[in-house]
């Protein structure tokens, strides 16, 4: 039992690294091409700039907190499985 225990924490702890990686990317992407369509309409438009940086504040905003919600994610597969109290035990002997 603790063996296995110990294998579904391995598991838990790399799919939890995982999932923030790939959830860190994406929104480095998304945040990245949302700047420079905001950057690229400001420079056609410099009257609209304050539109267009309440907007994409917000925007940003949104798209970060997708990446908490995986960290959120990621923080429950490490420290909330069924298993927490056998792996406790074999960190404590």
């Amino acid at each position: 039992m603790e063996a296995q225990a110990l294998q579904f924490f391995i598991a838990c702890v790399t799919a939890a690294g995982f999932g923030i990686a790939i959830a860190a990317f994406g929104c480095g992407i998304g945040q990245g091409l949302g700047l420079r369509s905001a950057v690229e309409g400001i420079a056609r438009n410099p009257e609209s700039s304050g539109k267009v940086t309440v907007t994409l504040l917000i925007g940003l905003a949104m798209i970060e907190s997708l990446c908490i919600y995986a960290l959120v994610v990621a923080l429950i597969l490490i420290y909330a499985h069924p298993q927490a109290a056998a792996i406790a035990g074999l960190f404590a002997q």
